[in-house]
């Protein structure tokens, strides 16, 4: 089986990059140290602090795993090559909420990027998957997960 492709701008790699070796440099050997001192303590069978270290290092590898994958399967995508006139990875999108009469503002970006609590949508969402190749003065509706039509109209694009 082939591993999926992820989309990814310079700035989405370069994060990425500095987390694993944050987690392979720092993170490594924190948790080594915990489980060290845990030891030390006796009994770990019934040992608590040993417990939440061993279940530490467990996450820290799984994330470790997790990005290095994303890594050897990156295609860094050059934002500055892109039609600036339509919404693609990389895009600044301002839109406007029909049915809350509010505007919006996200960037678009690949699905290791993702973070909607700083308003960067997946280019693989259901919002995101409707704005790509859309232009300024567009209106898409989108049906996501919850079963609710969103309708937006694209104001700009940066």
């Amino acid at each position: 089986m082939s591993e999926k492709e992820v989309l990814i701008t310079i700035e989405g790699l370069r994060k990425i990059e500095e987390e694993l070796e944050q987690l392979k440099s720092v993170k490594r050997a924190e948790v080594a140290e915990r489980i060290k001192e845990a030891i030390a303590h006796g009994d770990i069978s019934e040992n608590s602090e040993y417990d939440d270290a061993k279940n530490e290092q467990a996450f820290v590898e799984g994330r470790i795993l997790t990005l290095e994958r994303q890594l050897r399967n990156a295609r860094v995508v050059d934002i500055s090559e892109r039609d600036h006139t339509v919404v693609g990875l990389g895009s600044n999108v301002r839109l406007y909420d029909v049915d809350a009469k509010e505007e919006l503002q996200y960037a678009v970006v690949g699905s290791a990027e993702a973070s909607p609590m700083e308003m960067k949508i997946s280019n693989e969402s259901p919002v995101g998957k409707a704005l790509m190749g859309k232009k300024s003065g567009d209106t898409i509706e989108v049906v996501v997960p919850s079963g609710t039509t969103l309708k937006y109209t694209v104001l700009a694009i940066d």
